[in-house]
């Protein structure tokens, strides 16, 4: 996608509401020995890279009754003063329900759909797919009732079978952002500054399960007021998060497990690791409304403050020199970490 200076100029220009972006020098979080960047996007050009990243393109609420449509549009992403921005903006909008590759006829094709918002959801599928190495993304998350900015990855080659078969990786997630937070260990008029890390996996749905834990910010400090640095390193028998360098969970793969659905209808367990020992890509996206946001803290969307903004300074993949086909020998470890216990239907 070709984005033209003026028109960058004029979208910077109209999310005052979001605040001009200074860029800061970024700092990279110190890592375990023997990791090797292997891939990398500074979003340093005039343009979102192709041989990056691709857009999904759809108005189907990702399955979670989100409230957007997914465009390619320059309004709703863009590359300036060297960040990624993915914008929701409060519009009706209409456009086809679903991706042109979740779908194999022109009827589906023709499907549409409109939603009250618009954003964008970028991957690196077929252009950066990876089995095991440590993720590190630089961003700055959207605040509000509703906002959902999410890190994550999905399966490449489904080969497990459909979600949740295959598995889920959330680097991180976040709903809700400085409104009140409804964590009942936190003090009155605490504002929501939660990011979480989760798996899903299991069989398909709905005999899938999830796991993960959460990261709360110290004292005011807040993930919509500064960048922060999410990291996750995944090694063949283990999954690890990290903000700001700090080791806050980890999850062992003997809690983790996959079933696929045979042609009769029943379920075989999988072996060895799976599904978390296939290659995966990475999304970015900013969703609007949905399931789980609209049901916690202050309960479904403010539409107010549109259009908001999700940036994002860098995407950093690092390859286990150590081992790179299982990806161990590199860990960073604290022993504060939360051991993550898995579920089993």
């Amino acid at each position: 996608m070709s984005i033209k200076t003026p028109t960058l100029l004029l979208l910077v220009g109209a999310l005052s509401a979001c605040q001009q972006v200074v860029q800061t020098e970024p700092v990279t979080a110190s890592l375990g020995d023997g990791w090797q960047l292997v891939w990398q996007d500074e979003f340093n050009g005039s343009q979102i890279d192709s041989q990056k990243w691709q857009h999904e393109v759809n108005c189907r609420g990702g399955g979670n009754d989100e409230k957007q449509c997914y465009t390619a549009r320059a309004e709703n992403s863009f590359v300036d003063q060297g960040l990624l921005h993915i914008i929701a903006r409060k519009e009706q909008y209409t456009g086809a329900k679903h991706n042109r590759d979740e779908v194999s006829s022109d009827a589906e094709r023709a499907i549409t759909q409109t939603q009250p918002f618009t954003s964008a959801r970028l991957r690196s599928k077929g252009l950066g797919d990876w089995q095991y190495g440590r993720f590190e993304i630089r961003a700055k998350l959207p605040a509000g009732q509703g906002a959902w900015p999410a890190i994550w990855m999905l399966p490449t080659d489904w080969q497990y079978g459909r979600w949740a078969s295959s598995g889920e990786i959330d680097i991180m997630e976040a709903v809700n952002l400085k409104v009140p937070t409804d964590d009942k260990t936190a003090p009155a008029g605490t504002l929501e500054s939660r990011v979480h890390g989760t798996l899903h996996y299991g069989g398909p749905a709905p005999s899938n399960v999830y796991s993960g834990t959460a990261y709360t910010f110290a004292g005011d400090q807040n993930p919509a007021d500064t960048f922060h640095v999410y990291a996750l390193e995944w090694q063949q028998d283990e999954m690890r998060w990290y903000v700001d360098d700090i080791h806050f969970a980890t999850f062992k793969s003997e809690q983790w497990y996959s079933v696929s659905e045979q042609a009769d209808g029943t379920l075989v367990e999988n072996s060895g690791f799976a599904p978390f020992d296939k290659r995966f890509h990475m999304l970015l996206n900013f969703a609007v409304g949905g399931n789980w946001p609209a049901n916690v803290n202050e309960k479904g969307v403010d539409e107010s403050g549109f259009p908001k903004q999700m940036l994002v300074d860098y995407v950093r993949v690092f390859e286990c020199s150590a081992n790179p086909e299982t990806g161990k020998g590199c860990a960073t470890y604290q022993d504060s970490a939360k051991q993550i216990i898995g579920k089993r239907l």
